[in-house]
């Protein structure tokens, strides 16, 4: 058998090289930006034991970034058929505009370029907050189930294991399993996984909606709609607390199901295959609902007692509990609208799940 021409083993390791630059770029620039949002990067994350492990999120967050780097350069340099990666497109469309503006808004982008700007974009942005949320809910978990299994809380008893550390060890559980999926999602797109982007929604209020609950966007958010849910509620009636606290916890568990469903092709704002499978066959979004109905039992004591002060202090806690409620209601609606402007995968699905929220009513 004939080796390959000179020629031809050079220019796969030009693309090789090129991929492999560009996507170190794209890392560092997404490293930069989270660097400067307000108080991640200063914030100090202690292993249960003290000072023996101790890290800021952006120490965590430059080591993941070099093995994920490190990683890619060798799927770059063992990849069998080497194409110009999403980076590559996007660093040559950046420079594009940074010379010329106007070219670039008079002729606009070809389908490849905009799916690799908005692609690079959407990881550039996620990745860091799924990579450092990921490492605080592992901590968390890892925390609380020390403390019950080598700590001697289960001696306690049940009410104060669970009020201590129980509730919060399933927490952090539930919320790492659904991280992990979505860190994995936005890091990893390959062909092999079925979870190659199709498309990511290219409209300004799709962004908007998904961004501000996220930081630091949703600081904002905050700021504007209040924020009136607890995520561990405190009941008066020690039997009501401990069960309407289960009842917020299976809600967010079929939440990270949800995740789980969708597996490596869990990310916002993308396109990459429509999923009909777990909590999906009920209905078209149940993380939302769930996450929704979890903050509502949240909020209840909070909502109670500003009813309790004064009736315009309670209307305007359930007013912010609402706007949350309502802001998600957008997120499903401009998420339907994307998918469907793809392909007529989604119109399918809808046809076959009518209900977005809630089975038989909504």
């Amino acid at each position: 058998m004939r080796s390959p021409p000179a020629v031809a083993l050079e220019s796969r390791a030009a693309i090789r090289l090129r991929n492999f630059i560009a996507s170190g770029v794209a890392i560092a620039g997404s490293c930069a930006a989270y660097a400067v949002q307000p108080g991640h990067h200063s914030k100090l994350v202690l292993l249960y034991g003290g000072q023996a492990f101790s890290f800021t999120g952006m120490e965590f967050l430059v080591a993941a970034a070099v093995a994920y780097l490190a990683v890619l350069g060798a799927y770059y340099a063992t990849e069998r058929v080497p194409g110009t990666s999403k980076s590559v497109v996007f660093l040559r469309v950046a420079g594009t505009f940074l010379r010329s503006p106007q070219a670039v808004i008079r002729h606009g982008l070809s389908i490849d370029e905009r799916l690799a700007v908005l692609s690079t974009l959407l990881k550039a942005f996620f990745a860091p907050i799924m990579a450092v949320s990921l490492m605080l809910f592992m901590i968390g978990w890892l925390d609380n189930g020390w403390a019950m299994v080598a700590g001697g809380a289960l001696d306690a008893g049940f009410g104060h294991t669970f009020n201590r550390f129980g509730f919060w060890f399933a927490m952090q559980v539930i919320l790492f399993v659904d991280v992990l999926l979505f860190t994995v999602g936005y890091l990893v797109e390959l062909p092999a996984l079925k979870n190659e982007i199709r498309s990511v929604d290219p409209s300004l209020l799709g962004w908007t909606a998904a961004l501000l609950c996220y930081p630091p966007f949703n600081g904002i958010t905050s700021r504007v709609l209040g924020y009136q849910a607890s995520d561990f509620p405190q009941f008066d009636n020690p039997t009501a607390h401990v069960l309407l606290n289960i009842v917020l916890l299976v809600l967010m568990g079929v939440y990270a199901s949800a995740s789980v469903a969708l597996g490596f092709k869990a990310s916002n704002l993308t396109h990459r295959g429509i999923v009909m499978r777990g909590p999906y066959a009920v209905i078209r979004h149940p993380a939302y609902t769930c996450k929704n109905m979890a903050w509502w039992i949240g909020s209840a004591p909070l909502v109670s007692a500003a009813f309790s002060q004064s009736l315009s202090s309670g209307m305007l806690a359930l007013a912010s509990l609402v706007g949350w409620t309502m802001l998600y209601i957008l997120r499903a609606i401009t998420e339907e609208d994307h998918l469907r402007s793809v392909d007529g995968a989604y119109a399918a699905y809808a046809e076959r799940v009518r209900y977005r929220f809630v089975p038989g009513l909504v």
